[in-house]
C-alpha cells in the first residue's frame, strides 16, 4: 500500500490549560498510510462526540493500493458522518454538532489530503515549513482580502469562527490536495490549539529531526507553555526511502547547494 517508503508517526492530544473537556481527536495509522485530526466546534453541543465520530469512522476505512480509492472512500465516509451529525443535532434539538477535519492519506510515493475548517496540514521539506491547507475561517478570509496582517490574525476576536465543518451544513464541502513524496518529507497535522500558540519558525525547528515522538511532544509542550488556551493535538508523520543512497543527519530532504 505504501511500498517504497517507510512511514513513521506519532500523535498526542492534550486538554490544554483552560478547557474542561478535550474536544480534539486524532487518528494515527502509519501501517495503513492514514492520519487525521478533528477538532470539535467549541461553544457547541457535543464537540467531543463529533470529533470522535469522525476519527472512528475514518479508522474503519479499508486498506487499498489505490490512493484515488482511499480518497474517494474518505470523502464518502466524511459525507456520511456529516449527515449523522446533522441528524444527531436535530434529535437533541440543538443547532449544530460539528467538527473540523484534516486527513492525510499515503500510498506508494504520493499523498492526498482532505480538509474542512481550520485544522492544518504542514509539510517540512528542504528545511522549509509549508502550509498545505488554507483555513476555512472568517479570519483567513479577512487576511486573503488584505484586511489583516498575520500577527493581527493571531489575536483577532473572531479567530475561532470557522466557515466550514463536518456537521455544519447539509452538504460537506471538502478541499483537497496532492503531492509526490520525497525521502525525508515530514508532515504535521494539528488543531488550531497548536497553530494559534506556536509560531511557524518554532514548528519548523521541532520538525528538524528524525524522531516523530520527540517532535510531537515538543510541539504540544510549546503550545502548553504559550498558554494552552485550547485543546492541543499534533500528529507528526515522516517518510523515509530505505533505498536512498544517503540521508542527511538532520533532515534527509535537505538538498545540498
Amino acid at each position: 500500500m505504501t511500498a517504497g517508503l517507510r512511514w513513521t508517526s506519532a500523535s498526542r492530544t492534550d486538554i490544554g490549560r483552560v478547557r474542561a473537556l478535550n474536544e480534539d481527536a486524532c487518528l494515527d495509522l502509519p501501517q495503513q498510510g492514514l492520519w487525521a485530526v478533528a477538532d470539535g466546534m467549541g461553544g457547541h453541543t457535543a464537540g467531543d462526540f463529533a470529533s470522535q465520530t469522525i476519527v472512528r469512522a475514518l479508522g474503519t476505512l479499508a486498506a487499498s493500493n489505490s490512493l484515488a480509492a482511499i480518497k474517494s472512500a474518505a470523502r464518502d465516509t466524511l459525507q456520511t458522518v456529516n449527515q449523522q451529525l446533522r441528524e444527531e443535532a436535530a434529535r437533541r434539538s440543538v443547532r449544530v454538532i460539528g467538527s473540523t477535519v484534516a486527513v492525510l492519506m499515503a500510498s506508494g510515493r504520493e499523498c492526498e489530503w482532505l480538509w474542512a475548517g481550520d485544522s492544518r496540514l504542514y509539510l517540512y521539506r528542504d528545511a522549509r515549513l509549508e502550509p498545505l491547507t488554507t483555513d476555512h475561517s472568517h479570519v483567513a478570509e479577512l487576511r486573503a482580502q488584505g484586511h489583516l496582517s498575520a500577527e493581527a490574525a493571531r489575536h483577532h476576536p473572531s479567530q475561532h469562527l470557522i466557515t466550514r465543518a463536518v456537521g455544519a451544513a447539509n452538504w460537506l464541502d471538502l478541499d483537497e490536495g496532492h503531492i509526490a513524496v520525497r525521502d525525508g518529507d515530514c508532515f504535521l497535522l494539528c488543531s488550531d490549539g497548536l497553530s494559534n500558540e506556536v509560531q511557524a519558525a518554532d514548528i519548523a525547528r521541532a520538525l528538524e529531526g528524525r524522531d516523530c515522538r520527540l517532535a510531537t511532544d515538543t510541539l504540544v509542550d510549546m503550545a502548553l507553555q504559550a498558554g494552552g488556551r485550547d485543546n492541543i493535538t499534533a500528529v507528526v508523520i515522516r517518510a523515509e526511502d530505505p533505498d536512498a543512497a544517503d540521508h542527511t543527519l538532520v533532515n534527509p530532504a535537505v538538498v545540498s547547494p
